[in-house]
């Protein structure tokens, strides 16, 4: 651990950062002197005496076992079990306010292909101090704000309200995952231009668009989701009044234009779903029309299957009557035979196809 002075400027105490992959636990704290720390490590025993004598801290924890760890995890920086448990992955509660503790569950969407998972990012705050407890993602959450802790927790004035501190900084945390969840909507976008040209290729298989189209819808719902749940916490946020969040006007207001950003995310993920619609009702008009220029083109040939099959029922009509013992027909009734025959077909032919080019009869052949 090192000290790091410079003029004119707090005091910084930082633990070096992690090689490669960041540690599990992260805190930057200022104390009432103004001093900063910052450091990761295993374990949260070395912050817990850091936090209890900080004016304002943040905590964040991830693990690869969510379910599993949260609890104690949260257990070990004082929170009690039934602010936990009330916000657990499989529960609807996605705020809870206990007065001098207080949670909330935001959604924190990664997307792969079409899928897209909604996990868990838990924020759980008591008088001067805010922990968030996340799966290890992709994207690794507050992986940059980690790197930047230190700049952005010093912007907190110390002379202001505490509510007003602890405020500031959820707002930070708030707008720092929103903004990665924005980012993948752009994904989303992607996906689904893709989808739109495969679409129009006349050449891909129509069975394999089936589940695309399946997985692209699915994947929006499951976004729009997400930012309902965000937008369900900042509405709880603001009108909730909560012992431990700030009752200034301005400071209230921004977490409205957080709320105002989820809902223009939330219009444009709308927007994607009209068009991969519209898309969706272009195919449909396309297998219509195909479907009846198959219809066309088969109801052309049993027109003309109707045709051969009269021009061939009459004469062979006449050839059995003909042929029978009551005619007793000999070898010089060959000509005027043959001759009744082929003018029955020819005449037979021509009424038959007379009839079907009759208007309405013949049907029209759609190219």
């Amino acid at each position: 651990m090192a000290d790091i002075r410079t003029e004119g400027k707090p005091e910084v105490v930082a633990v070096s950062p992690s090689e490669g992959y960041p540690k599990q636990w992260f805190c930057v704290a200022v104390a009432p002197d103004g001093s900063i720390f910052k450091g990761d490590s295993e374990s949260p025993t070395q912050f817990v005496e850091i936090v209890g004598k900080s004016v304002i801290a943040w905590i964040d924890y991830w693990t690869d076992s969510y379910d599993r760890d949260a609890a104690v995890a949260a257990a070990k920086l004082g929170f009690s079990d039934a602010l936990v448990s009330s916000l657990a992955v499989e529960s609807r509660t996605t705020y809870q306010d206990f007065d001098t503790e207080m949670g909330m569950r935001l959604p924190s969407i990664q997307v792969r292909e079409f899928q897209v998972e909604p996990y868990p990012l838990l924020i759980l705050m008591r008088h001067g101090f805010i922990l968030t407890i996340h799966p290890l993602n992709v994207d690794r959450r507050f992986h940059r704000m980690r790197r930047y802790a230190d700049t952005f927790i010093r912007k907190i004035r110390q002379d202001i309200p505490p509510e007003d501190r602890l405020t500031l900084l959820l707002l930070r945390l708030i707008d720092e995952t929103n903004e990665r969840n924005f980012e993948h909507l752009r994904q989303v976008e992607v996906l689904g231009e893709a989808l739109n040209k495969d679409m129009t290729d006349p050449n891909i298989p129509r069975q394999e668009l089936g589940p695309k189209i399946f997985d692209m819808k699915h994947a929006l719902i499951t976004y729009l989701d997400a930012l309902w749940e965000t937008n369900d916490v900042l509405h709880a946020l603001r009108y909730g009044d909560a012992e431990l969040i700030t009752d200034d006007p301005k400071l209230l207001y921004r977490l409205t234009l957080l709320a105002e950003d989820v809902n223009r995310q939330i219009g444009l993920a709308e927007h994607l779903s009209e068009v991969l619609a519209s898309g969706l009702e272009v195919l449909q008009s396309i297998y219509n029309n195909q479907l009846q220029i198959m219809n066309n083109r088969m109801a052309l040939i049993m027109t003309y299957l109707t045709v051969l099959g009269t021009a061939v029922l009459v004469p062979n009509t006449l050839a059995t009557i003909f042929g029978s013992s009551a005619f007793n027909l000999q070898s010089n009734d060959i000509g005027w035979y043959i001759g009744m025959l082929a003018g029955s077909t020819v005449l037979s032919t021509c009424l038959a196809y007379w009839w079907v080019k009759r208007p309405g009869k013949l049907p029209k052949q759609v190219q």
